[in-house]
């Protein structure tokens, strides 16, 4: 099952079963199925489940729990904090580059072509990021072409996406990627 959880300011989904899987498709290549957490090296990750203490004081409804000033702000008095670079870090695990790899998460569509079919979107481990909440950081987005298209019914709606993944930064109006992948298919996510 994918789920999301609170990791120090940002919300991660995560598949509750963390065992490795792989599954080999039509094409006759296996993908290793991949998790969100293997994408981030672990002083990112350490530092974003272990936020400072300062934001575990603001108080619910009040004016710093407003998350978009509340960045802003940390950002402008605080930006040689470990955590505060953890939220826009671009570093990447150079073992996943050229790697084989299905991974669960949410559609955040970039290009269309002429039937609405999406071919360019960003993946992304939670519901409404980049949309309504601001982007996850880099290492945390995966920039995604889809010459084959992806049909989309709702946005809320998980996929698992297959392809072969890549350590290239992306960068768009919306938000950077520090990974990509062409994706070779897709299926609603299943559990």
């Amino acid at each position: 099952m994918l789920s999301a959880v609170f990791a120090g300011g940002i919300l991660v989904a995560e598949e509750t079963n963390s065992a490795k899987s792989s599954i080999e498709s039509s094409d006759n290549i296996t993908y290793t199925t991949a998790h969100w957490d293997d994408l981030i090296p672990e002083d990112d990750l350490d530092a974003l489940v272990n936020p400072p203490l300062s934001l575990n004081e603001i108080e619910d409804g009040s004016f710093e729990d407003q998350i978009i000033d509340q960045i802003q702000n940390q950002i402008a008095s605080d930006s040689d904090s470990r955590y505060q670079q953890a939220l826009v870090s671009t570093k990447v695990m150079p073992e996943m580059d050229g790697q084989a790899v299905r991974i669960p998460g949410f559609v955040v569509p970039l290009e269309f072509d002429d039937q609405q079919v999406i071919t360019e979107f960003f993946l992304v481990p939670y519901f409404g990021a980049c949309i309504h909440t601001p982007p996850p950081p880099p290492n945390q987005i995966i920039y995604v072409s889809a010459p084959e298209g992806l049909t989309l019914e709702f946005l809320s709606y998980p996929f698992w996406i297959s392809g072969i993944i890549s350590t290239a930064l992306v960068e768009n109006d919306m938000a950077v990627a520090a990974y990509s992948l062409e994706m070779h298919s897709y299926k609603p996510y299943d559990g």
